[in-house]
């Protein structure tokens, strides 16, 4: 499809300062539509249509259609009827896994006339999933004399629901020494809690077998369970205490593999093997596991990958200290990934069009959108194109943009424009982004053909060859393609008697003009006609030139006056000569004129570029009959030889 944009000489800087992190509250905002996870394709959302106030037949003329950025098409839009329908179940966990709501971003984009709207999906939970502990079977050794209302953390169970289908309370199996609590994590999930509530005897029992039940929140509630195996030991009374409950640490996202992150500290006051430390994560996920790892017996923790923001910022996991004798503590690392600028910014290409036709008044040429995962400064973009083009760059809603023409274009001024569009971050270094587009310009028939003469003269002889070549015409058009071919025609003669197309004709394809049979300097002396050339665009364009033809007269002719006008000089001569004598007079010969005097060209005709002076002499006995000189014309050659002009035409001059 082609669209039309425009040039002017005047040159202007284009920059386009474009927070992206700003811009959340510009445009028009559509929604919130939501809908459960696990829906089936086709389910109705919404009815856009209503929603933006169009007609049934406005959402297809426009070309409206969904925009995802980074996710599946999960919506679809029936442009007939303006419903918004279920493209394909969404699954939430896999969506947004923990993160709560769950929010899908979406643009309706109107391609004519361009116009673009925000507009949001919430994907709500369903309890699809039952708690699962990762560790079915735990084992934990407590000594006989632990003081009552001692508290064992336990390993939590996993829910991939979120919200109240999440875990939101745990129970034990019936049993006469302990109770089990349910506390919260910093991030909202809860862990269960072994409590203490009455005395242990090892002689008594030795081991205790418990029943650890997970349960969700839905309805009805889900759960899962895992064995807690108790070991009762002897007397280690001291468990191990690290010296902070919470360790906070800040880390760039571009930390190498090996980096130190913190080194945690736990002491026992019992001595001996019951006094000895080893440090291990206590139930770690598995994202920890791939990218954390403890030194059992420093306490050193140290990167095993090499972290990144834009996928997660932050990991939080427990850190267990566990002496000889089985005793234990822990602590939390709370891991803060800092942000560094290693994203360069993106260019999205939602829609471009080339060629584009000239003359045209502001188009679209091109809707992209910007984007940067990184955060702060380093998320922030400028965008810009070269500042001497004809092309504007336009903000539009949050992080598009449009590429326009400032004002109309001309192919056969340029036409084709590579334009480089620039994104630079705020972030330190800068990091740039460089996206090339080509726009072709199309041409339309704007320039009509243009003869390289205003007019022309030509010269033929009389008594040509029928077909003669008699010169040409030539005619150039500044277009392009079927709009610059140029066709010849004679245009009618302004005296309708004139039977112009019987006497020259013209070739259609490149100008050359021809007699089309002997023309006579008697009958037809100068012919005037005009010639058209018309292109072949839609619609045609043309132009006129003129042309002069004269014709040169045969050397018989003139030779058939000359001999007469002389016979006529020699009569009164004689009829005079007995009544005066004159003195170095001129006389009449006897006998033929010579040969060559009568026919210089051998052929009858006397050539068009020699005149004569002739003079009668007599007396003294003697008579001649005198050819004095030559006269040869100034010709004047122009255009290439396809012009002339002639000195004044014939002159005799006798001398007596």
């Amino acid at each position: 499809m082609e669209t039309g944009w425009m040039c002017n000489r005047r040159q202007r800087q284009v920059l386009v300062f474009f927070l992206l992190l700003n811009m959340s509250g510009v445009g028009a905002e559509l929604g919130p539509y939501s809908v459960v996870e696990e829906t089936e394709k086709g389910f109705f959302v919404a009815n856009l249509g209503k929603d933006l106030g169009l007609g049934l037949t406005e959402m297809s003329t426009r070309g409206a259609r969904i925009i995802f950025q980074g996710h599946k098409e999960y919506l679809q839009l029936k442009v007939q009827t303006g419903d918004l329908l279920i493209n394909e179940k969404p699954d939430r966990e896999e969506l947004c896994g923990s993160i709560e709501p769950c929010v899908l971003h979406f643009q309706v984009l109107m391609e004519n006339p361009l116009e673009i709207f925000q507009a949001e999906l919430t994907v709500k939970d369903i309890n699809d999933h039952s708690p699962v502990f990762t560790e079915r079977e735990m084992i934990l050794k407590i000594p006989e004399n632990s003081p009552l209302g001692i508290a064992l953390p336990l390993s939590n169970a996993l829910d991939l629901d979120v919200g109240s289908n999440n875990v939101q309370n745990y129970k034990i199996s019936h049993n006469l020494h302990f109770q089990v609590l349910t506390h919260n994590l910093s991030d909202g999930r809860k862990y269960p809690e072994l409590v203490l509530d009455k005395e242990l005897d090892r002689e008594e029992e030795p081991e205790i077998t418990l029943t650890l039940t997970a349960l969700d929140g839905g309805s009805p509630p889900r759960q899962g369970t895992a064995q807690v195996l108790i070991e009762v030991v002897d007397v280690n009374d001291n468990a191990p205490e690290f010296e902070q409950r919470l360790y906070k640490v800040h880390i760039p996202e571009n930390s190498l593999v090996g980096s130190l992150v913190v080194n945690v500290s736990a002491r026992d006051l019992d001595s001996g093997v019951n006094g000895k430390i080893s440090y291990s994560f206590f139930q770690p996920s598995e994202d920890i596991s791939k990218t954390l790892e403890v030194n059992l017996v420093t306490g050193e923790i140290r990167l095993k990958k090499q972290v990144d923001f834009e996928t997660v910022r932050s990991y939080e996991v427990d850190i267990k200290a566990t002496d000889g004798g089985g005793l234990s503590g822990k602590c939390t690392l709370l891991l803060q990934v800092v942000d560094v600028n290693d994203n360069p910014p993106k260019v999205t290409m939602s829609a471009f069009t080339s060629p584009i036709p000239e003359n045209s008044p502001e188009i679209v040429v091109a809707v992209f959108s910007v984007s940067d995962p990184d955060s702060g400064d380093n998320g922030k973009t400028i965008s810009s194109i070269q500042d001497d083009l004809p092309f504007l760059l336009k903000p539009s809603v949050k992080n598009f943009y449009t590429l326009v023409t400032k004002r109309a274009l001309d192919r056969e001024e340029r036409a084709e424009y590579n334009i480089i569009i620039i994104v630079t971050d705020l972030g330190t270094p800068r990091l740039k982004t460089e996206h090339n587009i080509t726009v072709k310009v199309s041409d339309v028939n704007d320039n009509a053909p243009a003869f390289t003469q205003t007019s022309y003269t030509l010269f033929v002889r009389e008594n040509n060859s029928p077909a003669l070549h008699i010169g040409s015409v030539s005619a150039t058009d500044r277009d392009a393609g079927a709009n610059a071919q140029v066709t010849y025609s004679l245009l009618p003669p302004q005296d309708p008697q004139l039977p112009l197309a019987s006497l020259v004709s013209i070739n259609a394809d490149n100008g050359q003009l021809f007699a089309l049979r002997a023309l006579d300097y008697e009958a037809l002396r100068v012919l005037e006609f005009g010639v058209g050339a018309v292109d072949r665009g839609s619609p045609a364009l043309s132009s006129p030139a003129l042309v002069l033809v004269y014709l040169v007269i045969a050397l018989a002719s003139v030779s058939s006056l000359f001999l007469f006008s002389v016979l006529a000089f020699i009569a009164v001569r004689l009829c005079r000569r007995n009544r005066a004598a004159w003195v170095g007079g001129c006389s009449v010969p006897e006998g033929h004129f010579p040969g060559h005097l009568a026919d210089v060209s051998g052929t009858g005709t006397l050539s068009h570029s020699y005149q004569y002076e002739v003079c009668l002499t007599g007396g003294s006995g003697t008579s001649e009959f005198k050819f004095l000189k030559p006269i040869i014309p100034n010709l004047v050659s122009q255009n290439s030889g396809r012009e002339m002009e002639e000195n004044p035409s014939f002159r005799n001059s006798f001398g007596i």
